[in-house]
């Protein structure tokens, strides 16, 4: 990847995040943090409403299909990592509802809105691929 293609896709990037961010305020959430960096993940917009608060990951992609699978489980993990740190650095949030979302914006379509795409389950910092499926006797 080139130095000029990385900045039209960090530009994409931001742009998309900018209109997910608007998108959500008119759904009715109220943004909590924006482009959050730990050391461990990144969280692109954490939106809250009412008890709910959604961390949300923003997917800019020729198509639907391509944004979903660009969402890996080592990703859903390192932005599950990177949401405990945000909690932790914020205590007044923690007895909220937390909720992992992902906004997928494609070329001359509104956004697609998947709400609570996965759960934060304890060994997901531990998962290593597709569960394996054992045959008992």
């Amino acid at each position: 990847m080139t130095a000029g293609s990385r900045r039209r896709a960090y530009r994409l990037g931001r742009h998309a995040e900018t209109l997910c961010a608007w998108y959500l305020r008119l759904c009715g959430y109220r943004i909590v943090a924006r482009d959050y960096r730990t050391p461990v993940g990144e969280i692109d917009i954490v939106a809250r409403r009412g008890r709910v608060l959604a961390v949300v990951e923003v997917k800019a992609r020729d198509s639907f299909a391509e944004a979903v699978e660009a969402i890996t489980p080592s990703q859903r993990a390192r932005i599950t990592r990177a949401a405990r740190l945000f909690l932790a650095s914020r205590p007044g949030l923690t007895e909220l509802a937390v909720r992992f979302d992902v906004l997928v914006i494609t070329p001359w379509r509104l956004p697609v809105h998947l709400i609570d795409a996965w759960r934060d389950e304890p060994d997901t910092a531990k998962y290593s691929g597709p569960a394996r499926r054992m045959n008992r006797r």
